[in-house]
């Protein structure tokens, strides 16, 4: 049975741009998808510090991103930092599924916009083929970055803060969830990673949060 997958359609810089449920951004008119703070290895970083924690989520975020390439057919996918982890997410097995990967999207345009994480991690492998840039990214109307911020003329699309919001329900029943956040020239992703938590982010006038949830994306009640 196909799942029906509701997009949230919103303009930004005068752009038409649909907030996905798989928590990534598609912009038709420049076929990009963005994705923000994949976190490739972040598990297997917790496990060499000794931690339990399951395996199989870099394969896990790489069929997601599969889905998503099979759905829209984008010319160009944009990572909003923090592809990388850690160092540990070098590994030889880590690296030749991420290898196997690339390789089925051979003509797909891939670039890394460098995060904090990816500092640290250090830049993908050459033969991944991505351009990595430092931020601000500029494309068309829009700054691609890692980290919130202001620009002098262009619009921000960032991550880093993996976003969250509440949805309150009746008495004390509420339920968090991933939420991009818009704000006047900004607007921030949540996390695309499998392991990667979320940051409750408060109500401020002129903040806008759209959450996610199932399979859709829905603008929050103020």
């Amino acid at each position: 049975m196909s799942t029906t997958l509701r997009p949230c359609h919103i303009e930004l810089a005068g752009q038409s741009v649909e907030l996905l449920a798989d928590r990534a951004l598609w912009w038709p008119a420049r076929r990009t998808l963005f994705i923000a703070d994949l976190h490739l290895g972040k598990a297997a970083t917790f496990r060499a510090l000794g931690q339990p924690v399951p395996g199989g989520t870099t394969q896990e975020n790489l069929v997601r991103i599969d889905r998503l390439i099979e759905r829209h057919r984008p010319h160009e996918l944009v990572f909003l930092g923090d592809f990388l982890h850690a160092a540990q997410a070098h590994g030889f097995e880590r690296m030749q599924a991420i290898d196997a990967w690339r390789r089925t999207h051979a003509e797909l345009r891939l670039t890394l916009v460098r995060g904090n994480h990816d500092s640290r991690a250090g830049d993908p492998p050459a033969s991944l083929q991505i351009d990595v840039v430092d931020e601000a990214h500029l494309m068309g109307p829009f700054a691609a970055c890692h980290h919130p911020q202001r620009h002098p003329t262009h619009f921000v699309l960032a991550g880093h803060l993996h976003p969250a919001c509440t949805l309150h329900g009746r008495g004390r029943d509420s339920l968090r969830l991933p939420c991009f956040v818009q704000e006047e020239s900004q607007l921030i992703l949540p996390a695309f990673g499998e392991f990667t938590g979320g940051m409750r982010m408060a109500a401020e006038p002129g903040r806008r949060f759209y959450g996610v949830g199932g399979e859709s994306v829905w603008l929050m009640p103020a």
